[in-house]
């Protein structure tokens, strides 16, 4: 029997009934907010136990000795193991990608052999039957050091003479990469204008709600590894532990359920996390490690320590001619495996000038090891420097020129119908809506009332300043991010949907959900795609033995990737339904369609069968069907972007500050972003990723430090002294939206989660200092501390 053509239904965006557009309700909310979340350390198992690590005091020290009696005589203390002893069962690893070349790392083990590199590296496991009794016999654990010298400023690593990180290297060079297109030099030469600035970016870290947990739990009948992980990335995971510890992919189960947050955090291998895998291997039981939140200062992955001298040339009507940079970043000890630590620096030099026309440009970024924590990527990758650098030069070329600063980015912006193109580093541009986004910000405040109002509160001795920020954003990752190198991190997504024998639909999704709403998203998609309503549309995800290989969550690609993926497995399987419905109707499966979970007249919407009663024949009575028909109640699809490496979005955003120039303090009073991510799927849930990335940008700007000493002391790592924005410290942020959709995809989805922390650095750095501007003052340091804005103003 021949299967009916669906070809030319048209677009899933054009039918009524769908969902797509739409502000519906995240179906987990309502058991998230009951407080009926399952995280890691909700979990226990039986015969589990607990692991606390033993972490060097020293940021860079050779181990002389090791003396664990005390502690392994300690009340519970099942087992105590050393660096020497992991490394037999767990194999070390290079954290570096072929496609970056000139990349270096040194060799890593889950646990110090021999030498420790930064204050908080794991030295000593110690196993007890629970965590309190662990963390007593670390403190009776007698480790002798001898301290070696210590890499601290990213400026001095280089120098001739330096010690030498990791001597087989040759040098503390981790990667550089330069760009000399067009001619610089004759463009400096030309302009009327020059501005010159050199801007210090605080090393900050992500402060997830929940920290890194994991259960381990390795049954040695089955040579199989089930891991209940707080973690992005769970096919990555799986790849990771099954190659490390030579255990058969397909033997390695990780469980992502509930994730407490992760921001880029926990999309990294973390050698306490490998060595808690082997623990269980030894002990051949479930072992939990839980992070406490002093371990999450010294151990998760820090970002954003850059110093970067700049210069920017302009003409006398404005035009931006050249940008030069020197960036200059320290990553700390190792190169984060897999994904490196090099692809913040390489993202801060191909993006700075993103968004405008410019034609010549001249940069270095160096990549530098440091006795720190490692750094890699977290929420925005490198976006939030680039804007910084672009931002706060447009800026002061407005002030060189006397321009105001939204005629001196009109001159220069990209224009909207010049799509696609390239931008001068080579980053292919399908369609952004720098114009137009910018029409819509103006709309959403009265610039010029503010300007009168901010000249008048001068008089009075109250300073406000307006800082604006544009960028172009990348989003949906493909395989040029990480395959391309080597690392086995699947850059496709894909969906595996059934319809059950109650007609409502199950998916399993292979984004994992961590708070962003991933969930809502697939949900709203595939009930649009099928035919029935959000309700009625199950979603698994987070489980590598039940859904399909992919990316997990990360780089903005839920929406645009896996989203696709669902979308078609949910065209499929409705076409599947319908070839049976057409059989008992006794119809041509063309004229009827799934329209809120019923089959119906395609052209009338007369309702002509329940989906239940398609279920119970394919399920239950498949004789009735004919001989050579075979009914299919599931369909897969896969998706990933093929003509462009990644979908670019763009955002236009604008604040407005009050500084006080006697305590030095400065309040947001109002913020407005206009976000092109694409399609829009759930508004609300666009919006609230907007506020929610803008806040962390805030953050990085305004309060977020980890501070070191010149021994490599991290001296703030606590709750107290590390600050992070409160609801206190928020603004009112006005989101507005244009969608410029992909064409590679029939969603036409971008990604929305990373814009407002790419952009609120850069619009809140201008802000400050549109506000000192008339004290001759201005602040180039982030974070924009009270003391650092005293200091500009000669009052400190």
């Amino acid at each position: 029997m021949s299967v009916a053509d669906h070809s030319n239904e048209g677009s899933v965006l054009d039918r009524e009934d769908s969902f797509i557009g739409k502000t519906v309700p995240r179906a987990n909310a309502a058991r998230l907010v009951a407080g009926q979340g399952k995280y890691v350390d909700d979990l226990t198992l039986p015969r589990m136990v607990h692991v606390v690590y033993y972490r060097s005091p020293y940021a860079h020290a050779r181990i002389l000795s090791i003396n664990y009696e005390a502690a392994l005589a300690s009340p519970g203390v099942i087992r105590v193991v050393t660096g020497k002893e992991m490394a037999e069962i767990c194999k070390p690893w290079v954290g570096v990608l072929a496609h970056m070349k000139g990349m270096k790392s040194g060799t890593q083990y889950a646990m110090a052999v021999g030498r420790t590199c930064w204050q908080g590296e794991p030295i000593v496991a110690v196993v007890a039957d629970t965590r309190a009794e662990a963390e007593d016999a670390v403190q009776v654990m007698e480790v002798e050091f001898e301290e070696l010298p210590v890499l601290a400023d990213p400026e001095t690593v280089l120098e001739k003479g330096a010690y030498v990180m990791h001597p087989e290297l040759g040098d503390n060079l981790l990667f550089e990469i330069n760009h000399d297109i067009g001619d610089s030099e004759a463009a400096f030469a030309s302009a009327a204008k020059v501005v010159e600035r050199t801007l210090d970016f605080g090393r900050h870290t992500g402060v997830c709600m929940e920290t890194r947990s994991i259960i381990a739990d390795y049954n040695s009948s089955e040579h199989r590894l089930t891991a209940y992980h707080s973690h992005q990335a769970p096919h990555m995971m799986q790849d990771l532990f099954a190659r490390h510890f030579d255990i058969p992919n397909q033997n390695v189960r990780i469980i992502c359920g509930d994730v407490g947050g992760a921001f880029g955090i926990k999309g990294h291998t973390y050698p306490d996390e490998m060595a808690t895998a082997g623990l269980s291997m030894m002990l051949k039981r479930p072992v939990k490690f839980i992070a406490d939140r002093l371990e999450s200062f010294l151990t998760d992955i820090h970002a954003r320590d850059h110093r970067a001298h700049v210069r920017a040339a302009f003409a006398a009507d404005g035009e931006l001619l050249a940008f030069e940079m020197d960036d200059l970043t320290g990553v700390g000890a190792y190169s984060m495996y897999p994904r490196t630590s090099a692809l913040e620096a390489l993202q801060v030099i191909n993006y700075v000038g993103a968004p405008y026309k410019h034609k010549n440009y001249k940069a270095r970024s160096q990549v530098v090891f440091q006795n720190k924590t490692p750094m890699s990527q977290y929420r925005a990758v490198g976006h939030p420097v680039a804007v910084a650098i672009t931002e706060t030069m447009m800026d002061e070329g407005a002030r060189a020129l006397e321009m105001d600063p939204v005629a001196i980015r009109r001159r220069n912006l990209m224009p909207d119908d010049g799509y696609p193109c390239e931008f001068i580093t080579g980053l292919k541009l399908e369609g952004l809506s720098h114009e137009a986004s910018l029409d819509k910000l103006l709309t959403m405040f009265d610039y010029d009332g503010f300007r009168l109002e901010q000249k008048s509160l001068r008089e009075q001795g109250i300073y406000r300043g307006i800082g604006f920020s544009t960028l172009v954003e990348m989003t949906n990752p493909g395989p040029h991010t990480y395959g391309l190198g080597g690392a086995r991190i699947s850059s496709q997504d894909g969906a595996a949907a059934r319809m059950d024998a109650s007609g409502a639909v199950v998916v399993q999704t292979s984004i994992s959900e961590q708070g962003q709403g991933s969930e809502a998203v697939i949900q709203q998609v595939m009930a649009s795609a099928f035919g029935t309503t959000p309700d009625k549309v199950k979603v698994i995800s987070g489980d590598t033995d039940n859904v399909p290989v992919g990316w997990g969550a990360g780089g903005s690609g839920g929406a645009g990737i896996a989203g696709e993926a669902a979308l078609q497995a949910g065209k499929a399987l409705r076409h599947n339904v319908l070839d049976v419905a057409a059989i008992l109707l006794q119809a041509e499966a063309n004229t009827l369609d799934i329209r809120k979970g019923v089959v119906v007249d395609r052209a009338t919407g007369e309702e002509r069968m329940p989906l239940e009663e398609v279920a119970r024949v394919a399920y239950f009575r498949p004789d009735t069907l004919p001989q050579n028909f075979q009914s299919e109640m599931m369909a897969t699809r896969h998706y990933i972007p093929k003509k462009y490496p990644v979908a670019m979005t763009n955002s236009f955003q604008a604040v407005t500050v009050e500084v006080d120039t006697e305590t030095g303090s400065v309040q947001l009073l109002k913020y407005w972003c206009v976000e092109d991510c694409g399609k829009v799927i759930n508004p609300l849930l666009v919006d609230e990723q907007v506020r929610g990335s803008i806040v962390q940008g805030i953050g990085g700007v305004l309060f977020e430090e980890c501070r070191y000493d010149s021994q490599g002391n991290f001296l703030n790592a606590n709750m107290a002294d590390y600050l992070v924005p409160m609801a206190g410290e928020m603004p009112d942020i006005e989101i507005g939206h244009v969608e410029t959709l992909t064409m590679e995809s029939e969603l036409g989805a971008k990604g929305a989660g990373e814009a407002g922390t790419a952009g609120a650095p850069g619009a809140i750095l201008n802000a400050i200092n549109d506000a000192l501007s008339p004290l001759g003052a201005s602040v180039w340091a982030q974070p924009v501390s009270p003391e650092r804005v005293l200091k500009a103003l000669g009052k400190y």
